[in-house]
């Protein structure tokens, strides 16, 4: 039987007091303000992201990796635009500058680059199952969908850390489901509360349910296809890649596909995840 904490806790709490947690990142929302004026043009939204050369120069180099697999180089921010559209763009700043923001964990209690490496693979595979299912609507935000599903986790170990931690020796040690013992110990889980922090920075809606609703494959709302893709990306990410070749796995898609699939995102991993994560 898992020890439950006082009832009194709710995931709202977590937020209080921590500014530089609850504030959205800044130039995200500069980037979003300027594309969505239309007296505003490529050059003004590539001015915004320049005022940071350090970020615009990273960017630039991930629109010139294999992420993008463009034919010619890119050499401007303006061009990258051009070519990539500009809600790519914005979303690939918000990637960048939310791995910033997590890039290290007082105590050494999570290694926020086994994290990150899960949640880009993650990413990865959710734009590939995108493109593989035709679904264009949601194929430019599917990526940082995937990328954010897990990051109620890291509200966990800097607002709660030693529950953190015992949530994941619980898990480790008696092969107990991990939102099981989130909401046993906690009465709610990281996805609930990953759903919270998205709200509070104001990000697109696509990006909040998809959070939110990670564990109800029974949702059928707005965004019903592009939390079942994160799931679904979620659950290979986890799996043998014997199961796949033998499609002991899934029945929709077939094995040689899938496979496919995972071998491209493997292909592509290293050279993409040291330049989101260029710490």
């Amino acid at each position: 039987m898992l020890a439950t904490i006082s009832s009194h806790l709710k995931s709202s709490d977590l937020f209080r007091g921590d500014l530089q947690l609850t504030s959205p990142p800044t130039i995200y929302f500069e980037l979003k303000k300027t594309i969505e004026n239309p007296d505003k043009s490529i050059v003004d939204i590539g001015f915004v992201l320049e005022q940071d050369p350090a970020l615009s120069i990273r960017t630039l180099k991930i629109v010139n990796s294999a992420f993008y697999c463009l034919p010619v180089p890119i050499a401007s921010i303006q061009r990258a635009i051009s070519i990539i559209g500009a809600h790519e763009l914005q979303n690939l700043v918000l990637a960048t500058v939310v791995i910033d923001k997590f890039s290290s964990m007082p105590g050494g209690l999570l290694s926020m680059q086994d994290f990150w490496a899960k949640s880009l693979r993650c990413a990865l595979i959710s734009k590939e199952l995108c493109i593989y299912d035709n679904n264009k609507s949601d194929l430019d935000s599917i990526f940082i969908c995937g990328l954010l599903h897990n990051i109620g986790q890291l509200v966990f170990y800097r607002r709660i850390p030693e529950l953190a931690r015992q949530i994941g020796l619980l898990v480790e040690s008696r092969n107990i489901d991990e939102i099981q013992a989130e909401n046993n110990i906690l009465g709610f889980n990281h996805y609930q509360t990953g759903a919270e922090l998205a709200r509070l920075w104001r990000l697109p809606e696509i990006i909040i349910e998809t959070i939110a609703q990670h564990q109800h494959p029974d949702y059928t709302g707005v965004f019903a296809n592009a939390a079942s893709i994160i799931r679904t990306a979620n659950y290979l990410c986890k799996i043998d890649a014997e199961d796949i070749r033998s499609n002991i796995v899934f029945n929709t898609i077939p094995a040689d596909n899938l496979s496919n699939i995972i071998e491209k995102v493997d292909n592509q991993f290293d050279v993409i995840f040291n330049l989101f994560y260029s710490i």
